[in-house]
């Protein structure tokens, strides 16, 4: 099928929020649904043009809502160069000079691989476009990934995940959401399992309204459901202590639960997962997100977590400066995000190690990438560590 005119999408379901309101994520899910395509091809049938991906011989499939097209044009998103790169075993920095440099290179080397192996098979996550009648229109690809990738979709996780939240019985509340390319965040909060923690919050100040942890000493249970449905990451519940003065996050990556994103070989064609294996799937993440609340949403909990951190966050620092330089560079934490640490640092006015964590997760607020800011937060208990061992 040949389709050197195809129009840019100007109907592609939308891919970015941040700190929205769960209505809005659904909505926007919604609307991923109703565009999404997933096709195992072999290299035989994929091509780049253009820096664009070309699929082209794969059967059409056809349901009670009509007649699925597959053959297109689709324009891959950085994370589908980067499935791209590494299927094909092509550097990803050498990928991306050629993507901003030279893109016909870029499609021979591209291609000249997928010639290598024409039998191999991919799975292609894509959204359709919408043009014109008569014309294509050009969709977007999403990620390249293995053709034993187990589909966990945001939308459908999402639902069984808040379904098993309900059936712990905790009262909680949905405080944020992020969708970025890679990975949908939901942030959760239970302000009925609240403790003090007035030695981790001593002398601190909220760099965003100058508020008093002194008079606001309270932090909160929670957790963030997050999901990945390019290969960027497994099905996650990871704790998250809320802190009431400046709402920073205080992830705790060790306690993490996951459900990984592999599964059998699929056959050729469009992907159509049959009832019982999503019923199946889903119960199992029902299942899983209730024990986790369970777990994670207990005043034992959070209390435990709080006396593993108190000792080290009351640690005075004798050069701030010197220490942060020296949590960043521990941490691979970049110039300009350790810049704002420092200034969040200084406007929290909280000398310790304590501080220094809490200027993480300041910073991570201000962040407009969600991936960049989930990044940081995680770091926030490693900069602890790291502050307060360094002296």
């Amino acid at each position: 099928m040949t389709q050197q005119f195809a129009e840019r999408a100007t109907d592609v379901a939308p891919t970015g929020a941040r700190n929205a309101q769960l209505t809005d994520l659904v909505r926007i899910l919604e609307s991923q649904e109703r565009h999404k395509l997933d096709v195992i091809a072999p290299a035989s049938a994929l091509r780049l043009r253009e820096g664009n991906v070309h699929v082209e011989g794969v059967e059409s499939l056809i349901t009670e809502d009509g007649v699925t097209e597959v053959d297109g044009i689709y324009r891959p998103t950085a994370v589908a160069d980067e499935g791209i790169a590494d299927k094909l075993r092509i550097p990803l920095a050498y990928l991306r000079r050629m993507r901003t440099g030279n893109v016909p290179l870029l499609d021979e080397n591209v291609n000249a691989w997928l010639r290598q192996e024409p039998e191999r098979r991919f799975m292609l996550r894509a959204f359709r476009g919408e043009g014109e009648p008569g014309r294509p229109a050009e969709g977007v690809a999403r990620a390249l990934l293995s053709d034993s990738y187990k589909l966990m979709d945001n939308f459908d996780l999402l639902l069984a995940a808040l379904d098993g939240v309900k059936q712990s019985g905790h009262p909680t509340r949905v405080t944020g959401c992020d969708l970025t390319d890679r990975r949908m965040y939901v942030r959760v909060e239970s302000e009925a399992v609240a403790v003090q923690a007035r030695e981790l919050l001593r002398g601190y100040r909220s760099p965003f309204d100058g508020r008093s942890g002194d008079e606001l000493p309270m932090i909160s249970a929670g957790f963030v459901i997050t999901n990945s449905e390019v290969g960027a990451g497994a099905y996650s519940i990871t704790p998250r202590a809320v802190i009431q003065v400046c709402r920073n996050g205080l992830t705790m990556t060790k306690d993490v639960m996951r459900a990984v994103h592999l599964g059998g070989k699929q056959d050729e064609g469009v992907i159509s997962w049959s009832g019982q294996t999503q019923r199946k799937t889903l119960e199992l993440i029902t299942s899983k997100t209730t024990d986790a609340v369970r777990t994670f949403l207990s005043r034992e909990y959070v209390e435990a977590k709080l006396s593993e951190m108190e000792d080290a966050a009351g640690k005075r620092l004798a050069e701030p400066t010197k220490t942060i330089e020296h949590v960043t560079k521990t941490l691979s934490i970049g110039a300009e995000a350790k810049d704002m640490i420092l200034a969040h640092f200084v406007q929290g006015g909280q000398m310790t190690a304590g501080g220094v964590m809490q200027a993480v997760t300041s910073t991570a607020q201000t962040l407009t990438d969600a991936d960049q800011a989930a990044a940081l937060e995680a770091l926030a208990v490693p900069a602890l560590t790291a502050a307060a061992t360094h002296g």
